[in-house]
């Protein structure tokens, strides 16, 4: 008795390691559709496939150093042309338009920044939130990178709203990354 027991164990530990994978790939790859508050677009994941996704998640509220590492990264990851910036803020539509109005110049056109009611893809990608932000309590700012098939290859959580990762540090990471996938 006691021998088939082990035996059914031991054929579930294998059966178990065999489909880990499998499972762990059907985790980590959400598909979600995002609707932007400034301009008509979407944003669907299933319809990147095939270039990087590379999420950012925005402070709700006003947030100048949001506004900052948008239009930084806005200017200069034209160099990149198979990674997709996707800038993500938990506020409403009015709220996003007018904050995004913030980020026209001569050198920016209307950029889509989609909308996370109630940040959940933020609670979907397990964001942290308690982060004390004008009152309220928040998700902490992040950026999540996926790869060509969406899969979360990268995360790094700032610590506070004017903890970021610098679009100098993303070069490098996507340079590693990009490296890793040929």
């Amino acid at each position: 008795m006691k021998s088939s027991m082990k035996h059914k164990e031991t054929f579930l530990i294998i059966i178990t390691l065999l489909f880990l994978p499998i499972i762990n790939k059907a985790q980590n790859t959400v598909n979600f559709e995002l609707t932007s508050a400034n301009d008509t677009s979407h944003f669907v994941l299933s319809k990147a496939k095939g270039k990087f996704v590379v999420l950012h998640f925005l402070l709700k509220t006003e947030c100048p150093h949001c506004l900052q590492h948008t239009h930084d990264y806005i200017i200069k990851s034209k160099k990149f042309s198979n990674v997709i910036q996707v800038f993500i803020k938990p506020d409403n539509k009015r709220e996003i338009e007018e904050w995004s109005d913030k980020l026209l110049d001569h050198e920016l056109t209307r950029y889509p920044i989609y909308r996370d009611p109630e940040a959940n893809l933020a609670k979907l990608y397990k964001i942290p939130f308690g982060y004390s932000f004008h009152g309220q309590i928040v998700h902490y700012p992040a950026l999540i990178i996926l790869d060509l098939e969406g899969k979360e290859v990268f995360r790094y959580i700032g610590k506070n709203n004017s903890d970021r990762f610098s679009f100098d540090r993303f070069v490098v990471k996507m340079n590693e990354i990009i490296g890793s996938n040929h």
